[in-house]
């Protein structure tokens, strides 16, 4: 908050003390909250372990809206808590109509949360869910570079300072690559920001496709998205020079794989049949139709497959195919250990696994045939909690719907809405589709909605283990 205040001072936009004073808020109350419990003992469980994530995250976001309610840029406090949980959850999804008109220093705030809850889940993923016993996040952290201890302090810290490297590079270099490519260094920032977190949140309005003329600009982002929507920690072994690493897994693989076959699938049938006159696309030049057609198909596979939710054009106008395609890829998210959201590739890979080897087990009932990952076998228990997470999430998204038509929203905007809230995907369908907003959202409905955001980035059970009675019996 005071960084965007420092933003806000040099491009006097006018409201540098408003974000001064948010900032000078948050501070002394953590201050003095480090004070009242300094003499508690540091030691943490996992009961308290789950509160802490899940509470950590509540709180950030109400302190979050901060900046939007004192600048009046966001005066209602359900708006704004609502934008502030979409930014930290890198949601994307947004109830501003007019983002143009908002103070630089409010835009940068907007963007820095999107940046915070990135990387904060990356090291939450590897250093803290497994020793939560959060059985599918354990395939990846076994991996995670570091320490192998069983101390909850030595493993996040190796950890967190490797990846928070690698990701504040990353962020440097899209920043560098976009301002060179013709963004303004405003515009290169926040949107190197909402990429590397998998956010989406824009400067303009018209998000990405203000840049449709630009292809180099869309191809940067392209680029950067895919990065963020692999594991970090492949990312790592990358800089280590351990390639071999990255092409022996078979999550990237399988990851790589999805999206040259959607994006191939995608551009034929915008090439062949969609009104490509809605995607920039030139007719007269065989080349240009083709180009734009790929282009497009491959930004926006990439966006939703790893829940970024950037836009270049608008995919419900495009054939009906293509509408119910990009809906089913709200539910394959990118690869654990990624800053994407939704299920996770890896979920996926294990499932289709499990599922070819239950023909053989049916068959030869008395052989011990395990799931294998990477040449390794897997942990039943790993087995049973990805089946448990997958049953969960389709739950969740059911009645996530089923909540949301309570509003009167229609069909299809309902399972778009929450499809696009639980993956943390951000553009929905129907009325809440890539060019509009979520402004019409009703006050209820967007508590539901924010609640929904935090259940999927946190990986359903942290919040959802919270609800149960068991959790909160005597030990």
């Amino acid at each position: 908050m005071l960084l965007s205040a420092l933003v806000s001072l040099i491009y006097k936009d006018g409201v540098s003390v408003q974000l001064f004073l948010a900032g000078l808020i948050t501070l002394v109350t953590g201050v003095l909250m480090m004070f009242a419990t300094r003499h508690h003992k540091k030691e943490i469980n996992k009961r308290e372990g789950y509160m802490v994530v899940t509470f950590g995250w509540i709180i950030m976001s109400l302190f979050g809206t901060l900046p939007y309610i004192l600048t009046e840029s966001i005066p209602s406090f359900t708006n704004a808590f609502f934008e502030t949980m979409s930014g930290y959850t890198t949601t994307g999804a947004t109830i501003l109509n007019d983002i143009e008109i908002i103070p630089k220093g409010v835009l940068f705030w907007r963007s820095t949360t999107h940046w915070i809850g990135g990387m904060g889940i990356i090291v939450l993923a590897i250093a803290i869910l497994p020793l939560l016993g959060i059985g599918g996040m354990q395939l990846f952290a076994a991996e995670a570079p570091g320490p192998s201890g069983d101390k909850l302090h030595p493993r996040i810290t190796d950890t967190a300072k490797r990846l928070w490297l690698i990701y504040f590079g990353y962020t440097a270099a899209e920043t560098v690559l976009l301002k060179l490519a013709g963004m303004t260094f405003f515009d290169a920032i926040n949107h190197s920001m909402s990429t590397l977190s998998t956010g989406g949140f824009s400067t303009k309005n018209a998000s990405v496709a203000y840049w449709n003329d630009q292809p180099i600009i869309q191809y940067i982002i392209i680029l950067f998205m895919f990065l963020a929507g692999a594991n970090f920690v492949l990312s790592y072994f990358a800089f280590k020079g351990r390639i071999q690493k990255i092409l022996r897994d078979e999550e990237f693989n399988l990851y790589f794989k999805f999206i040259a076959i959607f994006t191939l699938i995608a551009a034929l049938i915008i090439y062949f049949q969609s009104d490509l006159s809605l995607s920039s696309i030139q007719h007269n030049m065989v080349w240009g139709k083709a180009e734009s057609a790929f282009r497009h198909a491959l930004f926006q596979v990439l966006t939703v497959v790893t829940t970024t939710g950037f836009i270049t054009a608008d995919y419900t106008l495009w054939t009906p195919f293509l509408v119910v395609f990009f809906f089913g890829l709200m539910f394959l998210g990118g690869s654990a250990g990624s800053t994407s959201g939704g299920v996770k590739v890896v979920r996926h890979l294990i499932l289709i696994k499990n599922g070819f080897l239950e023909f053989k087990r049916t068959l030869h009932p008395s052989a011990i045939v395990p799931v294998r990952y990477n040449n390794k076998a897997i942990n039943r228990f790993i087995v049973f909690n990805v089946l448990a997470f997958i049953i969960l999430y389709m739950l969740s998204f059911i009645i996530g719907a089923l909540v949301f038509s309570m509003f009167n929203i229609d069909f299809e905007s309902a399972v778009g809405l929450s499809a696009s809230s639980l993956g943390n995907i951000g553009p929905a369908l129907g009325q809440f589709g890539p060019v509009n907003n979520y402004a019409a959202l009703p006050p209820l409905a967007q508590w539901w909605a924010s609640l929904l955001m935090l259940i999927g980035r946190l990986e359903l059970f942290t919040v959802l283990i919270l609800f149960t009675p068991f959790f909160w019996r005597n030990r």
